[in-house]
């Protein structure tokens, strides 16, 4: 049976991480669904365009830095009128390094953005979303899987995983939620393969899902359908959410 989508016609969407891989296809996704997207990256020229393929609203901005983000979120109060919907989904995933090796600098920016850059998506949009409103972590199961190499990245995520169950504690007003997408088709993927350091660098590359397959479940996670997950996190390792999704592979 489909994944009704209508609810989300006219929602004001906020996407972090929007330039390219899971963020770039949740873009065309909700945009398909028919709500009034807003998407941030750093990287002003591919936000551009994919503004002129979807008509999706292009604001270039740091996640490490909370101001920044925090004029995002007025500049979709601006342009929409509000903000329903806040879609984490920035993150790196340099320096891949032992943390005898790993260069500190790297470390600390990879925090910035992956772990402050979640809670400065949420430090901007709690306050400002409505009764209902939803927040979205896209996480990994790097949050709970100690990998070589991964010192910085696994630790991040777990972080950013409780944030996001705090966030849910703090606002039962809201829908907050978390989503594990496994392994994807995506640039990091390919760094990740480059780099050959522990067992997920050396995945066939036909065992990654299509960054398509995230963007639709970030798309269902924001409907009714979904409210039995509120405060967890879904899985697209799950067969019977794959399932749920109509998602096969």
């Amino acid at each position: 049976m489909p994944v009704d989508l209508s609810s989300l016609h006219g929602k004001a969407v906020l996407i972090t991480g929007a330039s390219r891989g899971i963020g770039a296809e949740a873009v065309r996704a909700f945009v398909g669904a028919g709500a009034q997207v807003g998407m941030v990256a750093r990287d002003g020229a591919a936000l551009d365009d994919l503004a002129k393929a979807t008509g999706a609203l292009p604001i270039s901005c740091d996640m490490a830095n909370f101001e920044a983000v925090s004029q995002a979120v007025a500049r979709m109060q601006d342009q929409f009128g509000g903000l329903d919907v806040l879609v984490n989904n920035a993150g790196v995933i340099d320096p891949i390094a032992p943390l005898a090796q790993a260069d500190p600098a790297e470390f600390g920016r990879l925090i910035d953005i992956n772990l402050k850059g979640v809670f400065h998506g949420m430090r901007a949009a709690l306050p400002v979303l409505p009764q209902g409103g939803t927040i979205i972590t896209v996480g990994s199961g790097a949050a709970y899987n100690p990998l070589e190499g991964w010192g910085a990245y696994c630790s991040s995520k777990a972080g950013a995983w409780m944030l996001t169950r705090v966030a849910a504690v703090e606002a039962p007003h809201l829908r907050i939620l978390s989503l594990s997408p496994g392994t994807v088709a995506t640039d990091m993927q390919r760094t990740i393969r480059d780099s050959g350091i522990n067992p997920v660098s050396q995945l066939d590359w036909d065992v990654h899902i299509p960054p398509e397959w995230p963007a639709r479940a970030l798309t269902w996670m924001c409907t009714a359908d979904a409210d039995a997950w509120v405060g967890q996190e879904v899985s697209l390792r799950d067969e019977a959410i794959r399932k749920r999704l109509g998602l096969v592979g």
